[in-house]
This record gives C-alpha cells, sequence and structure tokens, in this order.
C-alpha cells in the first residue's frame, strides 16, 4: 500500500480521475486504471479500486436518478455477464503484462467504431442497430472491466452510438455500473484481490474519488456535447495506447 507522500499523491489523483470519469468522462477510467496498475501492480489493482468505484457509483446514480432508465441496461447485461465470466477465468491465469495489452487493444478497436460513425453514419449505423453490435460490446465490457476495471470507454462508446444525450449517457452508464461492479465482488473477493489492507486504501482515497464526481459533475453541465463526444473518444485513444503498448 502506499506509504511515501508522492506516491499517495499519485493515487489520489487516480482517485479524482475515477470521480470525474463517473459524472460523465469515461475516457477518464482509463487514466485512473494506468495509474493504480503502475502504483499497485496491474492484477492486485483492479480488487483494490473495486471497492472505490462501487462507492463511486453509490453516488452518482442518485445524483444522475432522473436522467436515462433502466431500460438500455438489461439486455446488456447477460453478454457482460459472459464477458465477466471470461476476464476471471482468464485473470488468474494470464500475467499483468499480457492483460494491459489486452486491454488497451480492445479499447482502441471500440474507438474505431466510434469513430466510423462519423466517417460512414449510414453502414455504422447499420451495424449499431443490430444485435451482434450490443452483444459485442457487453462481452468486450464484461471482459474488460473484470481484468483491469476498464470498461468505461467501452460501453460509453456503445450508448454513443445509441445517440443518448450527454445527461442520459451518465445516468443509463451509473445504472449498469453499478449493478456490474457489486457482481464483481464475489468474483474478485474469490482471486483474494479485496483485503482489509486494500480497504483501507480505499478509506484514504474516497475523499478525492468525491471531489472528482462533483468536478466531473460540473464540468458536465459546461461541455458541449459535440466536445464531449470527442473528448471522450481522445482520452479512450490515449488510455488505449497507454496501455496496448506497455
Amino acid at each position: 500500500m502506499t506509504a511515501d507522500p508522492w506516491t499517495l499523491a499519485l493515487a489520489m489523483f487516480a482517485a479524482l480521475c475515477v470521480g470525474v470519469s463517473k459524472a460523465g468522462f469515461g475516457g477518464l477510467s482509463m487514466i485512473s486504471v494506468v495509474l493504480f496498475a503502475e502504483i499497485y501492480g496491474a492484477r492486485v489493482s483492479t480488487g483494490l479500486a473495486l471497492p472505490l468505484l462501487i462507492v463511486a457509483d453509490l453516488t452518482v446514480y442518485p445524483a444522475f436518478r432522473r436522467f436515462g432508465s433502466w431500460r438500455p441496461v438489461w439486455p446488456l447485461l447477460l453478454p457482460t455477464a459472459l464477458g465477466l465470466l471470461g476476464g476471471w477465468f482468464l485473470l488468474g491465469r494470464i500475467d499483468d503484462a499480457v492483460a494491459r495489452r489486452v486491454i488497451g487493444w480492445v479499447v482502441l478497436a471500440m474507438v474505431a467504431v466510434q469513430l466510423g460513425r462519423r466517417w460512414w453514419p449510414l453502414a455504422y449505423q447499420e451495424m449499431a442497430d443490430s444485435r451482434g453490435f450490443g452483444l459485442s460490446a457487453g462481452i468486450a465490457g464484461g471482459f474488460a472491466t473484470m481484468l483491469a476495471n476498464a470498461a468505461g470507454p467501452i460501453i460509453q462508446l456503445f450508448l454513443l452510438s445509441r445517440r443518448f444525450g450527454k445527461m442520459d449517457l451518465v445516468g443509463v452508464g451509473a445504472r449498469f455500473f453499478l449493478l456490474v461492479n457489486l457482481a464483481k465482488v464475489p468474483l474478485s473477493a474469490g482471486l483474494s484481490l479485496i483485503s482489509p489492507a486494500s480497504l483501507l486504501e480505499n478509506a484514504k482515497l474516497l475523499p478525492a474519488m468525491w471531489l472528482g464526481v462533483w468536478l466531473g459533475g460540473k464540468l458536465l453541465q459546461r461541455v458541449p456535447q459535440r466536445l464531449f463526444e470527442w473528448l471522450v473518444v481522445i482520452f479512450a485513444i490515449l488510455a488505449g495506447l497507454r496501455l496496448a503498448l506497455t
């Protein structure tokens, strides 16, 4: 766990990014993934960050409950569960370096799909309306979130393809990740990735995470929709490259 002030400050910045990402800037979650992995180790960081993410979900959901609904969440749950089981199976069998690269390439692939919406809108809409697209996004999201808590850009890019406004996007995402992160608890606990020491570390980082939620909410109200979507894409590209190439 963190001991020196510099490492603790870096961990608190990562927690701040968790809060900002939960308030609508999903690509920022990748920054926290990279920082937590480098501070605590990729495998350990997945379990350490999970309680922090759940508290963030419980903070954001009431604030955005009037936006979006549960309806878009239900079709994603079964494919996400399949991805969770696949990620859980692999997490105990591959090393940190392989896991980081796999997640990075998945994120970059989803960014490519999102950019395709702008360049080939008719072909993209046909694909986005298909059942297979939601299935792929759900499986990839479940796999990514189990391996590295890295599904934010994947699921957010999928929801953007459904043309949700930025506030509804946050509301639907808060519902989805609240359920998924709670479902991950027994899986992570079974791999011994949650411990009393990790929970104590979570307690240190909570104030920074809550500050991030507040800051993200303020920024979300002031950032135009088009700029918001491009920020999501840019953050996802940078984070995906960081994971895929290191």
